[in-house]
């Protein structure tokens, strides 16, 4: 045992086994096991605390770190990598979330600083004193009852949703979403439509699911829907129609028409993300793909991660009624779902209006930031750079950068010193000469966000050679 301490088996600190149960295991008497503690602890290897038992001592006696056993040099064991399997390597292959989710310039993250933890939590406290037998087991009917009525009612009125209560499974995110409905209404092979640009994590987790990729262009108007005559169709389309991922242009009405029409014709799914669509800051939001017909063959995703926080770890689908049965019982298999305390408690949230006023003083906050951001762009790089599509919505904004430049050697550089953005070169399926750098502007301050920006512009300067007044 003595061998074992100055060994670190048993780490400095740590509490030894009861005699009578080391005895016991060890099928000696525990006079025996006595006998050894006592010794060790004559010789400072451990000591006796009254009514908590034998604890290894926080420091070793001279001749524990200078013994035979640790003066040996070993060669350094250098580990043979893990086999994995060729999904999984697939997976790691591609993976690109970034390690940085918070400061300027993280893209998407939101302001969790102003949320109403306080109101929030008291909630909650008076919901876990006495809480119900069915909110302590697993779910198998979509997501908290509550909350699944709360988010029918909240999104009739914001988002213009077709849908009840019954069409709603809540999820841990639009990640489990997607994955919920890839698996369920497509199969290995399956042909899908995805933006380009568009976001990563939904093209990972298409591909890691088996799916054939298409990725199709933006402009101006949103995603291009063509199907070339005796082209197969796509099972499902993934779209971001009121705030594209990440140019932020805004689906016109002329492409929902083709959009939907498309899908009727070759009887496959439209997935809307309507990831920030709350954050629309000129004009009223614009209304859902999925509320823009009746029986509109759209599923609906969306999340609470941009609105509130992101470690809640809660979205939703809503989905026609056809498929709600089906994805209910595959959301219960796959993942069992939980925590629906926090959903209980968010349901009281949204229907006793704190939502609402939370969504409402985001939005003003968000605007004054993103008017800041841009004020500086115009002022200390030029119009060329501001961003190509300039509605007034959501969380970041592009930088425009010259065609063809290496926009992710200077989000590396950036990066360096201490200021983080992402490159757009990044979020396309295929090379583009399109290039600029993703600004997240939420989650800082006027403050910050000068001094943030005037550490880019300072990289940009070293990487174009832009020269431009100081900030």
């Amino acid at each position: 045992m003595q061998g074992a301490i100055a060994e670190g088996i048993f780490p400095r600190g740590s509490r030894l086994p009861a005699t009578r149960d080391l005895a016991r295991e060890l099928s000696v008497s525990r006079n025996t096991v006595l006998t050894v503690y006592e010794h060790l602890m004559s010789q400072g290897y451990v000591m006796a605390r009254t009514g908590s038992g034998t604890w290894i001592a926080e420091t070793l006696p001279d001749s524990c770190l200078h013994s035979p056993r640790s003066t040996v040099v070993s060669e350094p064991t250098v580990s043979k990598p893990a086999a994995l399997s060729k999904r999984g390597a697939t997976l790691l292959g591609h993976a690109n979330a970034s390690p940085y989710q918070w400061g300027a310039f993280v893209p998407g993250a939101p302001d969790v600083r102003q949320f109403p933890h306080k109101l929030f939590s008291q909630i909650q406290s008076r919901l876990n004193r006495e809480p119900d037998i069915e909110r302590l087991i697993y779910s198998s009917n979509g997501g908290c009852p509550q909350l699944r009525q709360a988010l029918a009612e909240y999104l009739s009125v914001a988002r213009s949703v077709r849908a009840d209560a019954s069409q709603i499974i809540i999820t841990e995110g639009v990640h489990q979403a997607v994955d919920l409905v890839t698996r369920v209404l497509c199969d290995a092979g399956d042909t899908v439509w995805i933006e380009e640009p568009g976001y990563w994590g939904t093209r990972n987790l298409l591909r890691i699911n088996g799916l054939k990729i298409q990725a199709k262009a933006v402009d101006e108007q949103g995603i291009i829907p063509d199907l070339p005559p005796r082209s197969k169709a796509p099972k499902m389309i993934f779209v971001t129609p009121s705030h594209q991922y990440p140019l932020g242009v805004h689906l016109s009405l002329e492409r929902r028409r083709q959009l939907l029409d498309l899908a009727r014709r070759h009887k496959c799914w439209l997935v809307e993300d309507d990831y920030d669509s709350e954050f629309r800051f000129s004009g009223q939001p614009f209304p859902s793909l999925q509320g823009f017909e009746p029986d509109a063959p759209v599923i609906y995703m969306g999340t609470f991660s941009k609105t509130l926080y992101p470690a809640l770890r809660l979205g939703y689908l809503v989905v026609p009624a056809s498929l709600a049965q089906p994805l209910r019982v595959a959301a219960a298999e796959l993942y069992r779902g939980g925590h629906l305390l926090i959903q209980r408690a968010l349901a009281e949230f949204i229907q006793k209006g704190h939502y609402m006023a939370h969504i409402r003083r985001m939005r003003k906050l968000y605007s004054q930031r993103r008017r800041f951001m841009t004020g500086l762009i115009e002022r200390y790089l030029g119009a060329a750079f501001m961003p190509a599509f300039s509605h007034e919505a959501g969380l970041h904004l592009v930088l425009n950068l010259p065609a063809g430049c290496d926009d992710v050697a200077i989000a590396a550089l950036a990066l360096r010193r201490g200021v983080k953005v992402r490159p757009l070169s990044q979020y396309y399926m295929h090379p583009q000469e399109r290039r600029g750098l993703l600004l997240g502007y939420a989650c800082v301050d006027e403050r910050q966000c000068q001094d943030a920006f005037g550490i880019l512009k300072a990289c940009l300067s070293d990487a174009l050679g832009i020269i431009r007044p100081e900030i």
